[in-house]
Protein backbone atom coordinates (compact mmCIF):
# COMPACT_ATOMS: atom_id res chain seq x y z
CA UNK A 1 0.00 0.00 0.00
CA UNK A 2 1.01 3.63 -0.41
CA UNK A 3 0.49 6.49 1.99
CA UNK A 4 -2.85 8.19 1.16
CA UNK A 5 -2.64 11.39 -0.84
CA UNK A 6 -5.01 14.32 -0.28
CA UNK A 7 -5.61 17.91 -1.40
CA UNK A 8 -5.79 21.27 0.40
CA UNK A 9 -7.45 23.94 -1.74
CA UNK A 10 -7.57 27.71 -1.20
CA UNK A 11 -9.83 28.70 -4.11
CA UNK A 12 -7.27 31.18 -5.49
CA UNK A 13 -8.68 34.22 -7.29
CA UNK A 14 -6.29 35.01 -10.12
CA UNK A 15 -5.69 38.33 -11.82
CA UNK A 16 -8.35 38.80 -14.49
CA UNK A 17 -10.74 36.21 -13.01
CA UNK A 18 -13.79 36.45 -10.74
CA UNK A 19 -14.58 35.03 -7.33
CA UNK A 20 -17.32 32.92 -8.89
CA UNK A 21 -14.84 31.44 -11.33
CA UNK A 22 -12.42 30.67 -8.49
CA UNK A 23 -15.10 28.84 -6.50
CA UNK A 24 -16.32 26.89 -9.51
CA UNK A 25 -12.71 25.98 -10.27
CA UNK A 26 -12.42 24.44 -6.80
CA UNK A 27 -15.45 22.26 -7.46
CA UNK A 28 -14.05 21.20 -10.83
CA UNK A 29 -10.70 20.47 -9.22
CA UNK A 30 -12.35 18.25 -6.61
CA UNK A 31 -14.08 16.23 -9.33
CA UNK A 32 -10.78 15.73 -11.13
CA UNK A 33 -8.69 14.75 -8.10
CA UNK A 34 -11.37 12.30 -7.02
CA UNK A 35 -10.97 10.61 -10.40
CA UNK A 36 -7.20 10.56 -9.82
CA UNK A 37 -7.65 8.64 -6.55
CA UNK A 38 -6.98 11.34 -3.96
CA UNK A 39 -8.33 10.44 -0.52
CA UNK A 40 -9.74 13.73 0.76
CA UNK A 41 -10.30 17.32 -0.38
CA UNK A 42 -10.07 20.09 2.21
CA UNK A 43 -10.83 23.78 1.91
CA UNK A 44 -8.99 26.39 3.94
CA UNK A 45 -10.49 29.33 5.82
CA UNK A 46 -8.99 32.75 5.05
CA UNK A 47 -10.47 36.23 5.36
CA UNK A 48 -9.86 39.69 3.88
CA UNK A 49 -7.54 38.31 1.19
CA UNK A 50 -8.48 39.41 -2.36
CA UNK A 51 -6.59 36.49 -3.88
CA UNK A 52 -8.26 33.73 -1.82
CA UNK A 53 -12.00 32.96 -1.97
CA UNK A 54 -12.16 30.25 0.72
CA UNK A 55 -13.75 32.33 3.48
CA UNK A 56 -16.68 29.95 4.10
CA UNK A 57 -15.47 26.32 4.14
CA UNK A 58 -18.76 24.86 5.36
CA UNK A 59 -20.61 26.32 2.37
CA UNK A 60 -18.03 25.08 -0.12
CA UNK A 61 -17.81 21.64 1.51
CA UNK A 62 -21.48 21.11 0.73
CA UNK A 63 -20.99 22.16 -2.89
CA UNK A 64 -17.92 19.95 -3.35
CA UNK A 65 -19.48 16.94 -1.65
CA UNK A 66 -22.58 17.27 -3.85
CA UNK A 67 -20.43 17.30 -6.99
CA UNK A 68 -18.36 14.23 -6.00
CA UNK A 69 -19.15 10.69 -4.92
CA UNK A 70 -16.34 9.08 -2.93
CA UNK A 71 -13.69 11.55 -1.83
CA UNK A 72 -13.82 12.79 1.77
CA UNK A 73 -14.47 16.53 1.98
CA UNK A 74 -13.60 18.81 4.85
CA UNK A 75 -12.12 21.95 6.33
CA UNK A 76 -8.46 22.70 6.46
CA UNK A 77 -9.64 24.19 8.57
CA UNK A 78 -12.41 25.91 10.46
CA UNK A 79 -10.69 28.54 12.62
CA UNK A 80 -12.51 28.04 15.91
CA UNK A 81 -11.96 31.57 17.34
CA UNK A 82 -14.12 32.88 14.49
CA UNK A 83 -17.13 30.64 15.14
CA UNK A 84 -19.39 29.73 18.03
CA UNK A 85 -18.93 26.01 18.83
CA UNK A 86 -22.67 25.37 18.60
CA UNK A 87 -22.76 26.83 15.08
CA UNK A 88 -19.85 24.61 14.01
CA UNK A 89 -21.58 21.54 15.47
CA UNK A 90 -24.79 22.39 13.61
CA UNK A 91 -23.05 23.17 10.30
CA UNK A 92 -20.97 20.02 10.24
CA UNK A 93 -23.82 17.97 11.65
CA UNK A 94 -25.84 19.13 8.67
CA UNK A 95 -23.06 18.20 6.25
CA UNK A 96 -22.65 14.79 7.89
CA UNK A 97 -26.39 14.12 7.63
CA UNK A 98 -26.33 14.96 3.92
CA UNK A 99 -23.06 13.16 3.13
CA UNK A 100 -22.59 10.48 5.82
CA UNK A 101 -19.11 9.01 6.15
CA UNK A 102 -17.47 11.66 3.95
CA UNK A 103 -17.10 14.80 6.10
CA UNK A 104 -13.99 15.96 7.98
CA UNK A 105 -13.91 18.83 10.45
CA UNK A 106 -10.36 20.14 10.67
CA UNK A 107 -10.07 22.72 13.46
CA UNK A 108 -7.49 25.46 13.89
CA UNK A 109 -6.93 27.92 16.72
CA UNK A 110 -5.53 30.83 14.68
CA UNK A 111 -7.91 33.38 13.10
CA UNK A 112 -6.66 32.86 9.55
CA UNK A 113 -6.41 36.58 8.94
CA UNK A 114 -5.03 39.87 10.27
CA UNK A 115 -5.88 41.19 13.73
CA UNK A 116 -8.39 43.83 12.57
CA UNK A 117 -10.36 41.30 10.54
CA UNK A 118 -10.12 38.81 13.40
CA UNK A 119 -11.70 41.39 15.69
CA UNK A 120 -14.56 41.86 13.23
CA UNK A 121 -15.13 38.09 13.07
CA UNK A 122 -15.02 37.25 16.75
CA UNK A 123 -17.83 37.15 19.27
CA UNK A 124 -16.85 39.47 22.10
CA UNK A 125 -13.27 38.85 23.19
CA UNK A 126 -12.96 35.23 22.11
CA UNK A 127 -9.45 34.48 20.85
CA UNK A 128 -6.81 31.81 20.48
CA UNK A 129 -6.31 31.63 24.25
CA UNK A 130 -9.89 30.37 24.60
CA UNK A 131 -9.25 27.46 22.24
CA UNK A 132 -9.27 24.64 24.84
CA UNK A 133 -12.62 25.76 26.25
CA UNK A 134 -14.13 26.33 22.80
CA UNK A 135 -12.94 22.91 21.60
CA UNK A 136 -14.35 21.23 24.70
CA UNK A 137 -17.73 22.88 24.08
CA UNK A 138 -17.76 21.77 20.45
CA UNK A 139 -17.01 18.20 21.39
CA UNK A 140 -19.64 18.29 24.15
CA UNK A 141 -22.34 19.52 21.76
CA UNK A 142 -21.63 16.58 19.45
CA UNK A 143 -21.35 13.97 22.21
CA UNK A 144 -24.02 15.46 24.53
CA UNK A 145 -21.71 15.22 27.54
CA UNK A 146 -21.91 18.61 29.23
CA UNK A 147 -21.99 18.26 33.02
CA UNK A 148 -25.55 18.35 34.36
CA UNK A 149 -24.97 21.72 36.02
CA UNK A 150 -23.49 23.35 32.88
CA UNK A 151 -25.71 26.10 31.42
CA UNK A 152 -25.39 24.50 27.96
CA UNK A 153 -26.56 21.09 29.16
CA UNK A 154 -30.13 21.94 28.14
CA UNK A 155 -29.10 22.68 24.54
CA UNK A 156 -29.45 20.05 21.82
CA UNK A 157 -27.41 20.57 18.67
CA UNK A 158 -29.76 19.59 15.84
CA UNK A 159 -28.16 18.67 13.50
CA UNK A 160 -24.91 17.93 15.30
CA UNK A 161 -25.70 15.65 18.21
CA UNK A 162 -24.22 12.23 17.48
CA UNK A 163 -22.84 13.33 14.11
CA UNK A 164 -20.23 11.06 12.57
CA UNK A 165 -17.88 13.57 10.96
CA UNK A 166 -14.18 13.04 11.63
CA UNK A 167 -12.62 15.68 13.88
CA UNK A 168 -9.01 16.73 13.31
CA UNK A 169 -6.77 19.28 14.95
CA UNK A 170 -4.60 21.44 12.69
CA UNK A 171 -1.44 23.27 13.62
CA UNK A 172 1.80 24.93 12.59
CA UNK A 173 3.52 24.59 15.97
CA UNK A 174 3.72 22.17 18.88
CA UNK A 175 0.68 23.56 20.74
CA UNK A 176 -2.11 21.94 18.72
CA UNK A 177 0.09 18.88 18.23
CA UNK A 178 0.16 18.29 21.97
CA UNK A 179 -3.58 18.94 22.34
CA UNK A 180 -4.32 16.48 19.54
CA UNK A 181 -2.07 13.90 21.17
CA UNK A 182 -3.63 14.26 24.61
CA UNK A 183 -7.15 13.99 23.17
CA UNK A 184 -6.27 11.06 20.90
CA UNK A 185 -7.33 12.91 17.74
CA UNK A 186 -5.74 12.87 14.28
CA UNK A 187 -3.36 15.76 13.65
CA UNK A 188 -2.61 17.69 10.44
CA UNK A 189 0.55 19.78 10.34
CA UNK A 190 0.82 22.82 8.03
CA UNK A 191 4.33 22.21 6.73
CA UNK A 192 3.58 24.45 3.75
CA UNK A 193 3.26 27.31 6.23
CA UNK A 194 5.88 26.45 8.85
CA UNK A 195 8.42 23.93 7.48
CA UNK A 196 10.94 24.41 10.30
CA UNK A 197 8.43 23.30 12.94
CA UNK A 198 7.44 20.09 11.17
CA UNK A 199 9.52 17.58 13.10
CA UNK A 200 9.14 19.24 16.55
CA UNK A 201 5.36 19.23 16.10
CA UNK A 202 5.18 15.62 14.89
CA UNK A 203 7.45 14.49 17.72
CA UNK A 204 5.29 16.35 20.26
CA UNK A 205 2.13 14.77 18.86
CA UNK A 206 3.49 11.24 18.94
CA UNK A 207 5.06 11.69 22.36
CA UNK A 208 1.87 12.98 24.00
CA UNK A 209 -0.60 10.70 22.18
CA UNK A 210 -3.09 8.86 24.36
CA UNK A 211 -5.38 6.22 22.82
CA UNK A 212 -9.01 7.30 22.61
CA UNK A 213 -12.34 6.16 21.25
CA UNK A 214 -11.25 7.79 17.98
CA UNK A 215 -7.74 6.36 17.53
CA UNK A 216 -5.68 3.59 19.04
CA UNK A 217 -2.46 5.00 17.58
CA UNK A 218 -1.36 8.47 16.42
CA UNK A 219 -2.30 9.49 12.90
CA UNK A 220 -0.40 12.45 11.44
CA UNK A 221 -0.95 14.14 8.12
CA UNK A 222 1.58 16.60 6.67
CA UNK A 223 0.60 19.33 4.21
CA UNK A 224 3.19 20.27 1.60
CA UNK A 225 3.17 22.91 -1.13
CA UNK A 226 3.80 21.31 -4.53
CA UNK A 227 3.98 22.72 -8.04
CA UNK A 228 4.75 20.00 -10.59
CA UNK A 229 5.23 20.47 -14.32
CA UNK A 230 6.86 18.66 -17.21
CA UNK A 231 10.29 20.08 -16.35
CA UNK A 232 11.95 21.93 -13.47
CA UNK A 233 12.19 25.27 -15.29
CA UNK A 234 8.49 25.42 -16.13
CA UNK A 235 7.54 24.36 -12.59
CA UNK A 236 9.61 27.23 -11.16
CA UNK A 237 7.93 29.60 -13.62
CA UNK A 238 4.46 28.45 -12.45
CA UNK A 239 5.45 28.63 -8.77
CA UNK A 240 6.91 32.15 -8.87
CA UNK A 241 3.54 33.93 -8.44
CA UNK A 242 3.04 32.28 -5.05
CA UNK A 243 6.17 33.92 -3.68
CA UNK A 244 5.13 37.28 -5.12
CA UNK A 245 1.63 36.94 -3.65
CA UNK A 246 3.03 36.06 -0.22
CA UNK A 247 5.54 38.93 -0.34
CA UNK A 248 2.74 41.37 -1.10
CA UNK A 249 0.63 39.93 1.71
CA UNK A 250 3.49 40.22 4.19
CA UNK A 251 3.97 43.83 3.12
CA UNK A 252 0.30 44.59 3.81
CA UNK A 253 -0.59 44.88 0.12
CA UNK A 254 -2.53 41.72 -0.80
CA UNK A 255 -4.19 41.42 -4.18
CA UNK A 256 -5.45 38.94 -6.75
CA UNK A 257 -3.19 35.98 -7.39
CA UNK A 258 -0.64 37.11 -10.00
CA UNK A 259 0.08 35.49 -13.34
CA UNK A 260 3.45 33.88 -14.07
CA UNK A 261 4.13 36.73 -16.49
CA UNK A 262 3.51 39.28 -13.74
CA UNK A 263 5.82 37.41 -11.38
CA UNK A 264 8.55 37.24 -14.02
CA UNK A 265 8.26 41.02 -14.52
CA UNK A 266 8.44 41.68 -10.77
CA UNK A 267 11.35 39.70 -9.28
CA UNK A 268 11.47 39.81 -5.50
CA UNK A 269 13.70 42.36 -3.85
CA UNK A 270 16.05 41.34 -1.01
CA UNK A 271 13.58 42.93 1.43
CA UNK A 272 10.70 40.89 0.05
CA UNK A 273 12.78 37.72 0.31
CA UNK A 274 13.49 38.62 3.93
CA UNK A 275 9.79 39.08 4.66
CA UNK A 276 9.08 35.61 3.32
CA UNK A 277 11.55 34.06 5.74
CA UNK A 278 11.69 30.28 5.36
CA UNK A 279 8.11 29.75 4.21
CA UNK A 280 9.06 28.63 0.71
CA UNK A 281 11.90 26.40 1.90
CA UNK A 282 9.66 23.37 2.25
CA UNK A 283 7.95 23.65 -1.14
CA UNK A 284 8.40 20.94 -3.75
CA UNK A 285 8.72 22.49 -7.20
CA UNK A 286 9.87 20.61 -10.27
CA UNK A 287 9.55 17.87 -12.84
CA UNK A 288 8.04 14.43 -12.18
CA UNK A 289 11.47 13.09 -11.22
CA UNK A 290 12.10 16.00 -8.84
CA UNK A 291 8.68 15.65 -7.23
CA UNK A 292 9.09 11.88 -6.87
CA UNK A 293 12.45 12.28 -5.16
CA UNK A 294 11.43 15.08 -2.81
CA UNK A 295 8.14 13.43 -1.85
CA UNK A 296 10.09 10.29 -0.96
CA UNK A 297 12.50 12.37 1.14
CA UNK A 298 9.58 14.05 2.91
CA UNK A 299 7.99 10.70 3.70
CA UNK A 300 11.27 9.25 4.95
CA UNK A 301 11.81 12.25 7.22
CA UNK A 302 8.31 12.57 8.68
CA UNK A 303 6.88 9.01 8.52
CA UNK A 304 3.57 10.74 7.84
CA UNK A 305 0.46 8.57 7.78
CA UNK A 306 -0.92 10.77 5.00
CA UNK A 307 0.37 13.52 2.71
CA UNK A 308 -1.82 16.49 1.81
CA UNK A 309 -0.75 18.48 -1.24
CA UNK A 310 -1.49 22.19 -1.66
CA UNK A 311 -0.98 23.49 -5.18
CA UNK A 312 -1.69 27.11 -6.08
CA UNK A 313 -1.23 28.29 -9.66
CA UNK A 314 -2.93 31.05 -11.62
CA UNK A 315 -4.48 28.75 -14.22
CA UNK A 316 -6.72 25.82 -13.31
CA UNK A 317 -5.17 23.72 -16.09
CA UNK A 318 -1.74 24.07 -14.47
CA UNK A 319 -3.16 23.02 -11.09
CA UNK A 320 -4.81 19.98 -12.62
CA UNK A 321 -1.61 19.02 -14.43
CA UNK A 322 0.37 19.34 -11.21
CA UNK A 323 -2.03 17.13 -9.26
CA UNK A 324 -1.99 14.57 -12.05
CA UNK A 325 1.82 14.40 -11.96
CA UNK A 326 1.80 13.99 -8.19
CA UNK A 327 -0.75 11.19 -8.46
CA UNK A 328 1.43 9.45 -11.04
CA UNK A 329 4.67 9.57 -9.03
CA UNK A 330 3.16 9.02 -5.57
CA UNK A 331 2.84 5.21 -5.68
CA UNK A 332 6.61 4.92 -5.95
CA UNK A 333 7.52 7.94 -3.81
CA UNK A 334 5.18 7.15 -0.93
CA UNK A 335 5.31 3.35 -0.92
CA UNK A 336 4.76 2.40 2.69
CA UNK A 337 2.34 0.49 4.89
CA UNK A 338 -0.56 2.92 5.02
CA UNK A 339 -3.30 3.20 7.59
CA UNK A 340 -7.04 3.36 6.98
CA UNK A 341 -8.04 4.39 10.48
CA UNK A 342 -9.49 7.78 9.48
Amino acid sequence: MTVPLSVLDLAPVGTGTSIGTALRNSIALAEQVEALGYHRFWLAEHHSMPGIASAAPAVMIGQVAAATERIRVGSGGVMLPNHAPLVVAEQFGTLDALFPGRIDLGIGRAPGTDQVTAHALRRGNVGADDFPQELAQLRAFVADDFPADHPYAAITAVPGLGAGFAMWLLGSSTYSAQVAGLLGLPFAFARHFSPAQTMPALQAYRATFKPSTVLDEPYAMVTVSVVAADDDEHARYLAAPQKLAMARLRAGNPGRYPTPEEAAANPLTPEQERLLGGMSAGAIVGSPDTVRRELAELQAETAADEIMVSTVTHALADRLRSYRIVAEVAPEALANQASSRV
